[in-house]
């Protein structure tokens, strides 16, 4: 993933998320950028894309010989992010290819890691295949692989390709396309270059290493999303092309924005943040993020985000039409760190209460909110204790799902804006049969909706309350 740059204060972030890391910016994207396909029709796209917008949470894994170091180099903790100790500590090529000789994850079970992904409630995974480092996590026709490198000799990219499909859960491949530090000729971003094995040229790179690899994987692996990284500006439409051209080998695949070249792709990707607002024009879109403070693993980083953040993450992305692609990074060894594991079963258990309200549902319908007492919020769009997410017809019947971060004490609760719907009735979705009063009136354009709640939240994170609504 990208270096961290600055901090930033989220507009909109959820309570105990507010400061987060905002990384690298993506290259501005030509006016005339390429779609996927341009000539894919709307109804083809929605039925395309309609898997990965139901899923609204999906799991991200790093994972690469770069758990061997975990952080530390020649007895130094090496600051940054865990995938980029390479590049940080500048380790010569020579030195770092080493650690493929130690890579022997023995407790790894592909079973288990998407049973942990599915018990989280999330509906796809991606995996690094190849990080910026040029290892790949399969077999491949260059020697730089899991297979032939490692005293481990097994294809984690298959065995979890294979285990995903066994357990009904979507399988992606993230590919570092034009950024390799072990490779001659494969691009360096950062401090720049620092071994001269790295010299050569990027077009024989990009023929020899990058191409063969990703058709290896569209043709053996055949995952249903493929997540680019960190174009730079050698990647130009003319050598984009023919990785672009490779995804037609499966014409139902998904791709994000991150190829290069003014090749859009499906997704837009915001790394480490959540946008305000979502995206304009309906561009689909996925927050991804990690648990602690780095994406691969690091053996001294354990500040870990809590379950209140990260449940709280997921629920604010949802009601902005996204997805959330959540981070873990395996050790060495196999095994995906007990802390995080913890924090995703916590997810995972509010989910089987509550999560008709996150799957295959749209944004917050309330627009121009007029803050109210006591439920005044801290931004204009929003108010700061709840979000609303909707399963809601052509015509505007259906349900408005309000999850509320901060029950009020004395059950009172009412929003008002501009949105305009009857109200049919109102219960708590983790206890249906426990009804809610509720009454909406309107005032010239404005509408607002009053609840008489419980005086005890059905949950200490986010309880949701279903609105059954028509026009």
């Amino acid at each position: 993933m990208k270096k961290q740059l600055v901090l930033n204060l989220l507009a909109g972030a959820v309570l105990g998320a507010t400061i987060v890391c905002r990384l690298e910016a993506q290259p501005a994207v030509p006016a005339a950028a390429l779609s996927s396909d341009a000539t894919e029709t709307k109804e083809q796209r929605d039925a395309r894309m309609k898997w990965w917008r139901d899923a609204r949470f999906g799991m991200f894994i790093h994972w690469g010989i770069y758990s061997v170091p975990a952080g530390v180099y020649q007895g130094r903790n090496i600051g940054g992010l865990g995938e980029w100790i390479q590049n940080t500590a500048r380790i010569p090529s020579a030195d770092y290819r080493k650690y493929a000789g130690q890579f022997n994850p023995a407790h790894f079970n592909a079973d288990e890691f998407i049973k942990i992904a599915k018990d989280a409630g999330m509906k796809y995974i991606v995996i690094t295949s190849k990080h910026h480092d040029g290892f790949a996590m399969f077999k491949t026709d260059d020697p730089f692989n899991i297979v032939d490198a490692t005293p481990f000799k097994r294809d984690v990219i298959k065995e979890l390709s294979e285990a995903a499909r066994r357990q009904g859960i979507h399988f992606g491949v993230y590919y570092s396309q034009e950024q390799d530090w072990n490779h001659p000729g494969g691009d360096v971003q950062g401090r720049g270059r620092w071994d001269t094995n790295m010299d050569g040229s990027y077009d024989e790179y990009l023929q020899k290493i990058a191409i063969p690899q990703v058709k290896e994987l569209m043709t053996s692996i055949h995952p249903e999303v493929i997540w680019w990284d960190t174009p730079g500006r050698i990647m130009t439409a003319e050598r984009a092309k023919p990785l672009h051209d490779l995804l037609a080998l499966d014409p139902g695949i998904i791709s994000n924005n991150r190829l290069g070249g003014g090749f859009r792709g499906d997704t837009e990707t915001p790394e480490g943040f959540i946008p305000a607002t979502g995206y304009p024009g309906g561009r689909d879109w996925e927050t991804c993020m990690t648990i602690n403070d780095t994406w691969g693993y690091k053996s001294t980083d354990t500040r870990f985000k809590s379950t209140e953040t990260l449940l709280r993450n997921l629920i604010d992305i949802a009601s902005k039409g996204g997805n959330y692609l959540l981070n873990v990074g395996p050790t060495a060894e196999g095994l995906i760190p007990q802390p995080e594991i913890d924090r995703l079963l916590e997810m995972g258990k509010w989910l089987k209460v509550n999560g008709e309200a996150l799957y295959a549902t749209g944004p917050n319908p309330f627009p121009r909110i007029a803050p109210a007492a006591p439920n005044a919020g801290r931004g204009a769009a929003i108010p700061w204790d709840w979000r609303a997410t909707t399963k809601l017809a052509a015509d505007g019947s259906g349900k408005i799902y309000l999850h509320i971060f901060q029950w009020p004490a004395d059950g009172k609760f009412s929003l008002t804006s501009t949105y305009k719907a009857q109200l049919v009735k109102a219960c708590l979705l983790a206890d249906p049969k426990t009804t809610v009063d509720g009454k909406v009136t309107t005032e010239g354009d404005q509408t607002t909706f009053a609840l008489s709640l419980p005086t005890q939240a059905p949950d200490p994170i986010a309880s949701v309350v279903c609105l059954d609504v028509k026009p």
